[in-house]
């Protein structure tokens, strides 16, 4: 077991708590970039999808699981991404500003689906982001002469300086070095006096204000990050698709990057990648699982919505801390064998007295 005994506030929010994670991390990212020699191009290809959900993932981890404001349309600002990188690449605009100009415009969207955070929580919050979601979505398809409409857009090659990305091991480091930028940033964001405003805000908003905390700016920064990083993942996936339509970013795939969190585990940053690790694996999971099932079952066109809900029903009733939590538990398992109490991460009801006086 190891022991963590901090004495300064620097060791409090540095990145690397102990050495341990320099080791393990430090391998981690080798064994990234070896990935293009030791997979093949299909799976490197999923790798680099896995990277792209988790940009997306890391936004609306900060949103729902840090700030806990709940959104059902962040595909909406993962569209607006998508077709600014479209639009720019038709241009020859270089991609680095194509990136810059995806996360701005987005964010200046997430801050106007952000107004309604002042004023609404919970399920009407939810409610309002659905219905912003539907309009991103009838505005692409009915402003033809920009984004094609219903017919969609064609995305021509990703181009850096000289560098033409027009291959999988080009796109996939492209999509790392993003990946990793975009996950310190965060970090670097959750460990200063913005991120910790912002977990105030999620655990009691009274509090929060009472210490002096601007409920509306807060909510709507969290709005504004949360939709720049869906807004940068959207631009990577347009590059990566090559075509892209209104239908790719409708409802369901809301709740698909909503469903990524849940499951990876929300309040975590390590929920994120696991989250889009599951939203990935589980459909070529399903397939294969196919040639094992009875026809009449395998070939029923609502079989992979029935396993989600299933699988979401699952983690809410036996495991609401996500894989992420799973993860945690065992590895305390082994940490404190044979000293390990089942109730130990109990949830336990707790609220403050100006929560239970409303």
């Amino acid at each position: 077991m190891r022991f963590i005994f901090k004495t300064t506030y620097q060791q409090d929010i540095q990145l690397a708590k102990h050495g341990g994670h320099v080791v393990w991390y430090g391998l981690l990212l080798l064994l990234l970039l070896a990935a293009p020699w030791l997979l093949p191009e299909y799976w490197l290809a999923q790798l680099s999808f896995v990277m792209i959900y988790s940009i997306i993932g890391l936004g609306l981890m900060l949103l729902a699981g840090y700030t806990g404001l709940f959104s059902i349309g962040n595909a909406a600002f993962m569209g607006v991404g998508a077709y600014v990188a479209g639009v720019m690449s038709g241009y020859g605009a270089p991609f680095p500003i194509t990136l810059l100009l995806a996360a701005g415009l987005s964010a200046l969207v997430g801050a106007v689906v952000g107004l309604p955070a002042l004023r609404v929580r919970g399920i009407f919050l939810g409610i309002a982001t659905l219905s912003f979601g539907f309009i991103v979505e009838e505005v692409l398809a009915r402003w033809e002469s920009l984004t094609g409409g219903n017919a969609g857009l064609h995305v021509k090659t990703m181009v850096i300086g000289s560098l033409k990305i027009d291959n999988a091991e080009k796109f996939y480091l492209v999509c790392m070095v993003v990946t990793v930028l975009c996950t310190l940033g965060v970090l670097n964001i959750l460990r200063s006096s913005t991120g910790r405003a912002f977990v105030a805000i999620r655990d009691s908003e009274i509090s929060a204000q009472s210490m002096g905390i601007h409920l509306a700016y807060y909510k709507t920064l969290s709005f504004m990050i949360s939709a720049a990083l869906a807004g940068v993942g959207g631009a990577l996936y347009a590059h990566k698709m090559q075509f892209i339509s209104p239908d790719q970013f409708n409802i369901l795939q809301s709740i698909d990057l909503l469903l990524m969190v849940v499951i990876g585990g929300l309040g975590s940053v390590h929920g994120a990648f696991l989250g889009a690790i599951f939203l990935i694996t589980m459909p070529q999971l399903i397939t294969l699982a196919k040639d094992f099932l009875p026809p009449l079952v395998a070939q029923a066109p609502g079989l992979q919505a029935v396993v989600y809900g299933l699988v979401l029903i699952a983690f809410v009733m036996f495991e609401p801390m996500g894989l992420y939590g799973r993860w945690i538990k065992i590895r305390t398992w082994f940490e404190l064998f044979p000293f390990y109490r089942k109730g130990m991460f109990k949830r336990q009801k707790s609220f403050q007295k100006s929560d239970r006086l409303k």
